[in-house]
């Protein structure tokens, strides 16, 4: 089947949205179908390769991402030569109603895939007086299309109840063969001024606002008063870092890392530390507990799904700061048995696999072509 799939963010665009996407596009290649990854060009392009590349421009708050421009004449010339079956539009904005409208035009089913929760972003950035026209016009796009697929069954009962419709759980998978403990280096925990047996706190992320990393932050110095010799290492980048670096510069700035680097820092911590609210799913939950960490987050999206209650993980009520300080004291507390809780969370993350997630995702789609 030949299918158009629209998204913003793409390799070599790295997160978690688009390394989701990645999976998907080579599971489904893999199962015989010819995909078309329509996307935003980016700064530093190789060559257009399979991918259909239109204009772009950078995001506020996200210069190092780039929002698609509409292209309406390009999308229905390629559409018209490539005749795709079905298009998946993967983001809602300009680019995504292009791809709605023209598509509507050809007549192409459509489905589509809620990745990011932007009308919850709006308050860490001083508009969420936008929240309810930006959820009134994510429901209009989403419910145009035959089926809208997002990441957890808490998730479908929250836009359900936001009047959503054709709604069905499209989930994450992990790659445990990159994130695994056997990945953990003692001379990288040397570099950050850890000993063998020092505790070292993770927190991999974007660095801003919307991460709600301030309490991670508060939590990890609760923590370090009860264990002097804890360090905190911070993976990723954002606009929060460099005030973040001024005020702690004693925290170690791994900055943005991918591959093997970023496997190596996750199995080298032990306490992993996560108080975002604004997540859809939250990969980086699972990619901890692949590597055998001792994962603390709010119990939603990944972490509702997968973590069980000081068996594989601690679980704190949602968006309430003192409870998720009071998982973070109970984890460290828990110190005598953190083998037998990383052990637990690595199996756990043996379970989630991206073949079943791609099968599940070639089914809706197929169902989605197939009707009338």
């Amino acid at each position: 089947m030949r299918i158009a799939l629209v998204t913003e963010t793409y390799p070599p665009e790295v997160n978690g949205v688009a390394m989701t996407l990645s999976r998907l596009v080579g599971g489904l290649r893999a199962r015989g179908h010819e995909v078309q990854v329509v996307r935003p060009r980016q700064r530093v392009e190789a060559g257009p390769g399979e991918d259909l590349l239109v204009p772009g421009m950078a995001i506020p708050f996200y210069t190092s991402l780039r929002l698609g421009l509409p292209a309406l004449h390009r999308l229905e010339t390629s559409w018209r030569a490539y005749r795709p079956r079905l298009v998946h539009i993967a983001t809602e904005g300009p680019l995504g109603l292009a791809s709605l409208a023209v598509a509507g035009r050809l007549g192409l089913p459509v489905t589509s895939s809620f990745h990011t929760n932007f009308h919850a972003y709006g308050g860490h950035y001083g508009v969420a007086a936008l929240r309810d026209a930006t959820l009134a016009y994510l429901r209009w796009f989403h419910n145009a299309t035959r089926r809208t697929l997002v990441p957890t069954r808490q998730m479908v009962a929250e836009l359900a109840a936001e009047g959503f419709r054709g709604l069905g759980v499209m989930s994450r998978g992990v790659d445990a063969a990159l994130f695994d403990p056997a990945k953990r280096s003692e001379a990288l925990r040397a570099a950050w001024g850890a000993g063998p047996d020092d505790p070292v706190v993770l927190y991999v992320g974007r660095i801003a606002a919307e991460k709600n990393l301030g309490l991670a932050v508060e939590a990890f110095l609760r923590l370090r008063e009860r264990e002097p010799r804890a360090r905190f290492v911070l993976v990723g980048d954002g606009p929060e870092r460099e005030p973040l670096a001024r005020a702690h510069p004693e925290f170690h700035y791994a900055g943005m890392l991918r591959g093997a680097e970023l496997a190596a820092h996750y199995a080298s911590g032990d306490l992993f530390l996560f108080a975002s609210v604004t997540e859809t799913f939250g990969n980086v939950v699972t990619e901890a507990m692949a590597s055998g960490l001792v994962a603390v987050a709010y119990d939603y999206a990944a972490t509702r799904e997968h973590v069980r209650e000081g068996v594989d993980g601690f679980k704190a009520e949602f968006d309430v700061p003192e409870a998720f300080h009071a998982a973070a004291a109970k984890a460290l507390a828990a110190r005598a048995r953190w083998p037998e809780i990383r052990s637990a969370a690595r199996a756990t993350a043996l379970g989630i696999t991206w073949d079943a997630v791609v099968a599940r995702f070639e089914a809706d789609l197929l169902e989605a072509a197939g009707r009338g």
